[in-house]
């Protein structure tokens, strides 16, 4: 039989801590209902009463299967649990859970609460018994615990024992500074085991300040804790949290997790966890880490030509698990440095189907070359690539075609005498024999600062004749740009990342002297691309 692993999220209160993030009540509510789909445990949704949009979300909260939990701290030393307001906005939340925060750290205790060691772990067993006869679900999360056992194991022990007699039915160990090693991490939870404190009741709460935080949480579990805190995409204070988008899958798919615990997430909601990692990251409107264990762009990923060989053998030979068990796929990078292999293999992947023998291979290997030594990277901009070898093969409709185009800049004042910069674009493009000519409307004031290559972007996708409503989902996530030669050759090489509305994600690239004649050719690769994926390869060309 295996034994239960609770996760517990702190994505809506530690993780907003992050520096630069603040959920609003609706993205409080899309995330929990994520999480809930995801299968955790419990989701800490804020602090009621430390502000307003804590205290709308638990008035608004979705119903879910995870216990939603209200955070807040103990009672405050010189008052009665039952006359603490700070803890009655926390108990007012009408959770069934509620997690509190305590001192465990004798420095602590003294130095940031300025009270006695016997009055902060009074002030524990007083809140915990309070709550108790409330009929709350309680954790105690120890903060600065591991610090704190360094430094006095007896009393940090001692708060633990307090809370715990007095009812929590958790007892989270935090490393709450984040400086913690796996190897302490281990011995300590085994020593607190080992002084009476229940694993079946422990949970271990990481920082990332070295980079261990995933690590550390692990080595909590194997110890003998049976609940793990962390935060999606690892968000949280400093370094950020224990993040659970790498943990959940390690604990299902690695050994010994995955035969000795039930995590309570299913297999196939494991395969949605990707999407999962990216709907954090739009509502950040921030770019997802390429280098993401699990679902990062290229965390399956070959570039090099023998691995890209060894993996058309057989993907276990440079793959430790299977992309599809969490939603991800594989990759086979295009650069100066890929050989045959590499090129059918991604030609496959694209369903391109190339005799092996084709003597169009060489050359499309020989031009992909001659363009990186102009500029280009192909191994960032998967989608160019694909497009570059199907021009070859004789294989890439034109839907389109680009007569001309336009980008005017003006600075100037606006009604409230400040200075706005307004772009305006003009494209020409011939379809099925006919011209049409589109304007962007960056002009307007409301539109200002946007930029030439957004306004270009508006104006291409404004009348697309009969493909419009095939790119009508289609929207630019990223722009990168760089200067990849200095002086009077300066070369700008754009990519730029594109999404639809059916999860699809992509990249193209364009190289030019001229950063808008780069943006533009990226952008014109982008939408053939997407094209080419929804109308197939059979239409009419021009």
């Amino acid at each position: 039989m295996s034994e239960r692993l609770y996760l517990f999220d702190t994505t809506l209160r530690d993780g907003q801590q992050t520096q630069g993030v603040q959920f609003s009540a609706s993205e409080k509510v899309q995330i929990a209902e994520a999480l809930d789909a995801l299968g955790v445990d419990y989701i800490e949704g804020g602090w009621p009463g430390a502000n307003p949009t804590d205290s709308d979300f638990f008035r608004t909260a979705p119903k879910t299967r995870a216990k939603m939990t209200a955070f807040g701290m103990t009672k405050r030393v010189g008052r009665s649990a039952e006359n603490d307001d700070v803890l009655a906005a926390v108990l007012d939340a009408g959770t069934a859970t509620v997690c509190l925060v305590g001192k465990t750290h004798p420095f602590h205790v003294t130095t940031a609460l300025g009270v006695t060691l016997e009055e902060n772990r009074e002030a524990i067993a007083a809140t915990f018994r309070h709550l108790k006869t409330k009929g709350r679900e309680a954790l105690f999360d120890a903060e600065h615990f591991f610090d704190g056992y360094k430094a006095d194991p007896a009393y940090a022990l001692s708060c633990l024992r307090a809370a715990l007699d007095e009812g929590a039915r958790w007892i989270v160990l935090c490393d709450t500074n984040g400086g913690s090693l796996p190897s302490e991490v281990g011995r300590i939870v085994r020593e607190v085991i080992a002084a009476g404190i229940p694993g079946d009741h422990l949970g271990i709460h990481c920082h990332d300040d070295t980079g261990n935080a995933v690590a550390n949480s692990l080595a909590a579990v194997e110890a003998g804790c049976r609940q793990i805190q962390g935060t999606l995409n690892g968000l949280g204070e400093r370094c950020g949290n224990a993040n659970l988008i790498t943990l959940i899958p390690t604990l299902l798919l690695k050994e010994p997790y995955a035969s000795q615990f039930d995590t309570g997430v299913s297999r196939a909601a494991l395969q949605g966890i990707l999407k999962t990692s990216r709907m954090l990251d739009d509502i950040l409107n921030r770019v997802p880490s390429r280098a993401a264990p699990y679902v990062g762009a290229s965390a399956f990923a070959h570039k090099a030509g023998l691995h890209a060989s060894a993996i058309l053998k057989d993907p276990t030979t440079y793959e430790h698990i299977e992309p599809s068990l969490v939603g991800n796929e594989r990759q086979i990078p295009m650069s100066n440095q890929a050989g045959q292999s590499n090129l059918r293999a991604r030609l496959a992947s694209a369903g391109v189907e190339v005799d092996p023998k084709d003597p169009r291979l060489a050359h499309i290997l020989e031009v992909i070359k001659a363009r990186e030594d102009q500029g280009y990277a192909y191994d960032g901009a998967q989608a160019s690539f694909e497009l570059l070898a199907r021009r070859e093969l004789g294989l890439c409709p034109e839907f389109f075609e680009v007569k001309r185009y336009r980008v005017t800049v003006e600075r100037r004042k606006n009604k409230y005498d400040q200075m706005i910069s307004l772009s305006e674009a003009v494209v020409v493009v011939r379809i099925g024999g006919q011209k049409v000519m589109s304007v962007s409307d960056s002009m307007d004031e409301a539109a200002s600062d946007r930029g030439p290559v957004n306004a270009l972007y508006k104006a291409l996708v404004k009348d697309l004749g009969p493909w419009q409503a095939l790119i009508d989902d289609m929207k630019l996530v990223d722009f990168k740009v760089r200067i990849t030669q200095g002086g009077v050759d300066a070369v700008t090489r754009v990519i730029i990342d594109s999404e639809d509305g059916q999860g699809r994600r992509w990249s193209t690239v364009g190289v030019s002297p001229n950063i808008v004649d780069a943006s533009f050719e990226a952008l014109l690769d982008a939408l053939q691309w997407k094209l080419i994926r929804d109308a197939g390869t059979t239409v009419a060309t021009l």
